[in-house]
């Protein structure tokens, strides 16, 4: 991402927009599934947050922080596709085309158990728990992403991660592991 092209792309320049969401597109369309679990509905957030960008861009008061401003948008495109749709999403965190033909039947059943408690954590701790491990922000920028204090990003971490935590010794117990074998 190169200033000038922010700088271009706020004076209305559409070649220069269209650089910046190229390059930017691939990152942000993986930072949407992630946070809402569904490649459809992922790749409607991001859009959405594309056209918002290029209307508000204008705006935009510090062409350095292009890249928070943008991620911001598609974090809060996907809170506006979450509360749109109610259903939920049945997409893995790691897809089968990722994993290894290596891979053993208990690497791939631990996969499916961390990826079940990461699915019934709330939007707001994963979407803080992506940001976090997937896109490698501190806490500050977390917060300045999505517009909350500190505090509260830590607390959603906290809270997600001993929510995952509990998930995972729960299936953990040997009647959850006697349902799994029965059905």
């Amino acid at each position: 991402m190169s200033t000038a092209h922010v700088l271009d792309a706020m004076r209305g320049d559409h070649d220069a927009f269209a650089a910046l969401i190229t390059a930017a597109t691939a990152r942000l369309y993986a930072l949407a599934c992630l946070i809402l679990r569904d490649s459809d509905r992922a790749e409607d957030a991001t859009q959405e947050a594309f056209v918002r960008a290029w209307r508000e861009i204008p705006r935009l008061r510090d062409a350095n922080k292009f890249d928070a401003w943008l991620r911001r948008l598609v974090v809060n495109s996907c809170y506006d596709e979450a509360r749109r749709v109610t259903r939920r999403a049945e997409v893995s965190l790691i897809s089968l085309s990722e994993r290894s033909v290596g891979d053993t039947s208990a690497a791939s059943a631990e996969s499916d158990r961390i990826e079940q408690a990461f699915r019934v954590l709330p939007l707001d701790q994963r979407t803080v728990l992506v940001l976090q491990h997937y896109e490698s922000l501190s806490h500050t920028e977390i917060a300045e992403t999505l517009g909350i204090p500190v505090g509260t990003v830590k607390s959603r971490v906290r809270y997600g991660v001993a929510a995952m935590r509990a998930a995972l010794d729960a299936d953990d117990r040997p009647e959850a592991s006697e349902e799994r074998r029965l059905a």
